[in-house]
């Protein structure tokens, strides 16, 4: 089902889809002190790794963003857990990953590609994204505190 690896190299960054290289343990510590996805454990994040089309940023060999598509690789695809470390945001380097992503095989054959945020949706529009705001048109189940466990307080 998935394709051979693809890397992308811009000076000392490299944006991967190899899962070798990705370091679970990074991607879980931002993710589980993200607003989406608070207190997400490490056997789900390894679950959601496993299951989808993952891209690795990397600064030499430290993780410093992820992005995540869940795919049937065949027509739609759920960009999400799209990050940036917070040292290297302003830098162009979350543009460059959603533009990996986007060049990747799978992506051009997607006939839908959806995504959720509410923290940069000025890079997606750059990108081309457009917001869907015609009414009862997207809807969902939302559990956003499904990782803490029942009495969990922040």
């Amino acid at each position: 089902m998935h394709a051979q690896h693809l890397t992308f190299k811009k000076d000392r960054y490299t944006v991967t889809t190899d899962p070798s290289l990705f370091q679970t343990d990074a991607i879980r510590d931002y993710l589980s002190q993200s607003s989406w996805a608070p207190g997400i454990d490490e056997e789900t994040v390894r679950l959601s790794v496993r299951n989808s089309l993952c891209f690795g940023l990397l600064d030499g060999s430290d993780q410093i963003g992820f992005a995540r598509l869940v795919t049937d690789y065949a027509t739609f695809g759920y960009l999400c857990d799209v990050y940036v470390l917070d040292k290297y945001q302003k830098t162009g380097l979350g543009r460059w990953m959603i533009e990996c992503c986007h060049a990747h095989p799978v992506f051009s054959r997607l006939r839908r590609i959806m995504l959720v945020t509410d923290s940069a949706p000025w890079l997606y529009q750059k990108l081309g994204y457009s917001p869907l705001n015609q009414p009862d048109f997207v809807w969902q189940i939302n559990r956003p505190d499904i990782y803490r466990k029942s009495g969990q307080s922040e």
